[in-house]
C-alpha cells in the first residue's frame, strides 16, 4: 500500500469528487438504476448530508486528491443500536490495494466509538469485489432489508456486530 494518503472528516470541498466517483462506480457496474445513490440527490452533497447527529463521513485522500470515501448513517427504522455503511466507494485506480479494507475498518471503529452495537448495509450484486470484503469483515446475510433508506434498488442486505 502506497504511503501518501491519508482518510479525513468529510468537507464541503469534497462534495464533487465524491459524487464523480460514486456515480462512476455504478456506471461501470451496471448498477446505475432507480432505486440507488446513482439518483439520490445527498449524493451530490454529502458533507451537508452527515451532519446529522449520529452520523460521520469519512474521506480517503491520495496524494491530497478524493480518492473515495465511506461513512455511517442513522438510517430511519433500523434497530436501536444499528446504523447503516453508507457510500462507500473507490476510485479503480485505488481498488485492489488494501484501502478499501483500510476504508472500511475507520468507519467501523467509529461507528463503534459513537456508541452503535451493530452495522446494517444494503448493495447490489454487481458490486461483487465489495461483497466478499463485507463477508470477511464479519458481515452475515440477512433475507430481507432493514430499515428506510429508501433505495428499493438494493438486493443484498448484509448486517454486523460490533
Amino acid at each position: 500500500m502506497q504511503e501518501d494518503h491519508r482518510i479525513e472528516n468529510i468537507r464541503p470541498e469534497h462534495n464533487a469528487a465524491l459524487a464523480v466517483i460514486v456515480r462512476n462506480s455504478l456506471k461501470e457496474h451496471n448498477a446505475n438504476k432507480p432505486g440507488t445513490v446513482y439518483y439520490d440527490p445527498t449524493t451530490d452533497n454529502l458533507s451537508e448530508l452527515f451532519t446529522k447527529k449520529g452520523s460521520a463521513y469519512f474521506v480517503l485522500m491520495y496524494q491530497n486528491k478524493v480518492a473515495g470515501g465511506a461513512g455511517f448513517f442513522p438510517t430511519e427504522g433500523l434497530p436501536e443500536g444499528t446504523c447503516e455503511l453508507v457510500k462507500m466507494y473507490l476510485a479503480p485506480e485505488h481498488r485492489r490495494q488494501g484501502f478499501g479494507k483500510m476504508l472500511l475498518n475507520h468507519t467501523l471503529e467509529a461507528a463503534k466509538e459513537y456508541g452503535y452495537t451493530h452495522v446494517y448495509i444494503e448493495t447490489l450484486p454487481e458490486l461483487k469485489t465489495a461483497i466478499p470484503l463485507y463477508e470477511k469483515t464479519g458481515f452475515h446475510f440477512l433475507p430481507g432489508p432493514l430499515g428506510n433508506s429508501g433505495h428499493y434498488g438494493c438486493t443484498i442486505w448484509m448486517l454486523k456486530e460490533l
